[in-house]
């Protein structure tokens, strides 16, 4: 098994905003082999940000890499960081965190 979260940490206020673009995104990874499950995450809130993870667990990293070279990863993320007002919402830059399961 192979897990890949991506961190977000979004500036208070913003949350609602962030939600909405996980919450429209077409994201094709049901159509790819290897694809297990999927969870959005809402975390911590401080002062500052609140924290947010995608979570996508993947049969292998074989076929993660296979998504993210895929036509479907390029549709996904076609505008990625061009929709009005999304560098705002940001605290700072994501963090994407790769794991493979051993036990």
């Amino acid at each position: 098994m192979y897990i890949v979260m991506n961190r977000f940490k979004v500036k208070r206020g913003s949350e609602d905003t962030f939600i909405e673009i996980w919450r429209n995104r077409d994201s094709h990874l049901k159509e790819m082999k290897g694809f297990n499950r999927f969870y959005f995450l809402k975390g911590k809130t401080d002062e500052n940000y609140t924290l947010f993870s995608s979570f996508a667990e993947w049969e292998s990293k074989a076929d993660f890499e296979a998504w993210v070279n895929s036509e479907q990863f390029k549709h996904t993320h076609r505008n990625t960081g061009n929709r009005p007002n999304n560098h705002d919402i940001y605290y700072e830059p994501a963090q994407l965190e790769c794991f493979e399961s051993v036990l």
